[in-house]
């Protein structure tokens, strides 16, 4: 407990300036892996939430008990959750189990990349660096406007009558 305590100390004296920061190391990430070998974690998108868990295996990705091409039929729908593999260059190399609810499908399509994204980052740190600079570690918090009162819709406004 007290070298978490140094460190911490450690850090704030880079982040005052009092220290060059070549002088504190950090310690390297550690891979975070369940007794199955797999790395587990939840992917969230509009109203969607995707729990993931990806472990080594030969490409193969079910969805809620289905294969992905039944799952989600549209191609495109299926080249978002592969994009976290090809942008860290595993393709075919891990197999993806996940369950997957609410929201729609676009929805539940980004909460299973942003959960395989972060479930990648902790089996093997070594990926963090291209997922986080293609942003998909970042949860998008884009959600629908809430309708307000005196509204037809979040924005739109009843039809005005001049008479």
């Amino acid at each position: 407990m007290a070298e978490e305590i140094k460190s911490l100390d450690e850090l704030n004296a880079v982040a005052e300036g009092t220290v060059a920061p070549a002088e504190v190391e950090l310690a390297p990430r550690e891979p975070v892996r369940d007794e199955l070998g797999r790395a587990y974690a939840t992917g969230k998108r509009k109203d969607a939430v995707a729990r993931v868990w990806i472990k080594p295996g030969s490409g193969k990705v079910t969805v809620n008990g289905k294969e992905l091409n039944t799952y989600f039929a549209r191609p495109v729908l299926q080249m978002i959750l592969r994009q976290p593999f090809t942008v860290s260059g595993t393709e075919d190399q891990f197999d993806v189990m996940a369950t997957v609810k609410g929201g729609g499908l676009s929805g539940q399509a980004g909460a299973v990349k942003h959960g395989i994204s972060k479930a990648l980052q902790l089996y093997d740190p070594a990926l963090r660096g291209a997922l986080k600079a293609a942003g998909f570690l970042t949860r998008d918090s884009r959600v629908v406007e809430r309708k307000k009162y005196g509204k037809a819709k979040a924005r739109k406004s009843f039809q005005f009558s001049k008479r």
